[in-house]
């Protein structure tokens, strides 16, 4: 996840480096593309300094956490973590499992 949020913000710095230090002053439409990539560019920058997210999950950082984590009356099974979409997955593959049989 971090990677692909570091190329999106070298993309975006490209961009409006390349709008910034043209020898011409930029249209309405360059400042706006300019605007927008800076706005990517702070967007992946924050993403890159906050660390993991609520989940805990290197590829759903960002991601739900799962209700039932934590949950005493209904736990979740040994190893599984907070991340609702990798738990869903799990739950998804068991059910399939449980069908063959």
């Amino acid at each position: 996840m971090q990677q692909s949020q570091l190329r999106e913000l070298q993309a975006a710095l490209r961009t409006a480096s390349d709008i910034a230090f043209d020898h011409e002053t930029p249209t309405g439409e360059q400042a706006e593309v300019l605007v927008d990539a800076l706005r990517r560019a702070l967007v992946s920058a924050q993403s890159l300094s906050t660390g993991p997210g609520d989940t805990g999950c290197r590829e759903h950082p960002r991601g739900a956490v799962d209700p039932l984590y934590g949950d005493k009356d209904d736990p979740l099974p040994p190893g599984w973590g907070r991340c609702l979409l990798c738990n869903d997955r799990r739950r998804r593959a068991t059910r399939g499992l449980a069908r063959r049989i």
